[in-house]
């Protein structure tokens, strides 16, 4: 069993930026592709970027395209979604999940996910 703790999330104004960390607890991500979703009020949740632990490939949805990347420190076993030029519209709950497929696209189908962590809330004011 694998526990994701995400942290990073605030409150901040638009066009700052934020960075967003996922760790797993008792045990490293190895192989596994890590990924960080999001979900607004009222509405589903949606993929916002992955990235494959081993092989660093990475996927991400257009709309934030330009503005976050994600990335990985094999040293501290973290993942990070750096965001950047924040809107409103990126205000979410953000989770961490991973999972045991190697082709990042594959989180689009949110069922592949096998772990989540609880989510850390990012709010931005305009």
């Amino acid at each position: 069993q694998v526990q994701l703790v995400e942290s990073g999330g605030g409150l901040v104004q638009a066009g700052v930026s934020l960075r967003l960390s996922c760790a797993p607890s008792g045990r490293t991500f190895s192989t596994y592709t890590i990924a960080w979703f999001r979900q607004a009020p009222g509405k589903e949740r949606e993929i916002v970027a992955a990235i494959h632990w081993t092989g660093g490939s990475t996927y991400y949805v257009d709309s934030v395209k330009g503005r976050f990347t994600i990335s990985r420190d094999n040293a501290k076993n973290t993942v990070y979604l750096q965001m950047n030029s924040l809107k409103p519209e990126d205000t979410a709950v953000y989770y961490c999940a991973a999972s045991y497929y190697s082709d990042v696209s594959s989180v689009v189908n949110q069922r592949n996910m096998a772990y989540w962590g609880k989510g850390t809330l990012v709010t931005v004011s305009s």
